[in-house]
């Protein structure tokens, strides 16, 4: 088990902002191999491709990357291979069906008391195992005027509690715009809590600004960000400083991963996910099993496998750090836990894995 890096093998020339880092992502195959020290020669049968899911690399984020690896999870995460073009059954371009729970442009409405605002179209980042790689975001691009509208859906919904910021990446957008977003929904009497789910913090650091401390904690409502994170090599120490600043400003923090075969699926790395995540103010939250997303199967841990993991999660560490293991499954009210199971429940039945 390699060790964890938590300073950057490449460093910066010079710090930048996070709108510059955003300008300057690596976009090419070939410009993501030179500056991870990969030659394509060197990648075997993961033989790369040009996708119509295109590759978006923040460099904060490819300098955590080993070096001459082509096999580094974080790697593995965002490099398109030849294994994203097999048709494999079950695999669709919308696994959780949200066609049917977007309510109106920018907003899905699927569980209750919940709403998701979908405040962009693009990521930072492109995950290569993303649920929504094939979402329709051009249809959810709202103006002004359609924004205003899905502010009234929420109004008009008294049984909404929480508004979730969603993309794509939410945290794209501007301080100022999203101040101003968090005001009109801190408005609206019955809502309670705000959520943002990001990846940004993690894999551009520079974003977290003091512009945004100040609209996460202006409101009156409760704030939740709920960040992305697989692997503990993805928290090097600019990431960690950022997230607790966060976590200093009394927000609450949370991490979900996907547990992903060649990333994180084994003991050891999910165990020291969870306790660089604690360190750094986050508690783990969810481990979900892959979304069955076309082009990603290659990623998928089986459920036996996932329930083995997470028991051995249990038996090494406090119940705390233990995040909970979950499908989400198209029209089901939530997410369904999967119960985690011990080894010698494997032994007993001689269940394969």
């Amino acid at each position: 088990m390699p060790s964890i890096k938590l300073h950057s093998p490449i460093p910066l020339l010079a710090p930048r902002d996070w709108q510059s880092e955003l300008s300057q992502i690596i976009r090419s195959v070939d410009e993501l191999l030179e500056f991870t020290g990969n030659k394509p020669g060197s990648l075997d049968e993961l033989d790369t491709i040009d996708s119509d899911f295109p590759l978006r690399v923040p460099r904060p984020y490819a300098s955590r990357i080993q070096r001459g690896d082509p096999y580094d999870p974080l790697l593995r995460q965002v490099l398109p291979i030849a294994l994203e073009n097999l048709s494999v059954p079950g695999y669709v371009s919308d696994p959780l069906d949200e066609a049917n729970s977007n309510t109106m442009p920018g907003v899905i409405h699927k569980y209750h008391g919940r709403v998701l605002l979908i405040l962009a179209g693009s990521c930072a980042i492109n995950c290569r195992y993303c649920f929504r790689r094939s979402f329709p975001y051009q249809a959810n691009q709202n103006s002004s005027a359609e924004w205003d509208l899905a502010l009234d859906y929420i109004r008009q919904h008294n049984d909404i509690s929480e508004v979730i910021l969603s993309g794509g990446e939410p945290l794209i957008h501007s301080d100022d715009r999203l101040r101003q977003l968090v005001s009109s929904i801190a408005d609206i009497a019955h809502v309670k809590r705000l959520r943002v789910h990001t990846r940004l913090p993690i894999v551009i650091p520079q974003r977290v600004t003091s512009g945004m401390l100040d609209w996460l904690t202006c409101s009156r409502l409760q704030t939740i960000v709920v960040l992305h994170t697989n692997h503990a090599a993805e928290i090097d120490d600019e990431v960690f400083a950022a997230l607790h600043r966060i976590k200093s400003c009394g927000v609450t923090l949370l991490n979900q991963s996907v547990l992903l075969k060649g990333v994180n699926d084994d003991l050891e790395t999910l165990k020291q996910l969870s306790e660089r995540l604690f360190e750094a103010g986050a508690m783990p939250y969810y481990l979900h099993l892959l979304d069955k997303i076309e082009g990603a199967a290659h990623f998928d841990v089986a459920t036996p496998r996932a329930q083995q993991l997470v028991g051995q999660l249990c038996a090494t560490l406090p119940g705390y750090l233990v995040p909970k293991l979950v499908r989400e499954c198209a029209g089901e009210p939530a997410k369904t836990p999967i119960l985690a199971l011990p080894d010698n429940y494997f032994h007993s039945t001689k269940e394969g894995l």
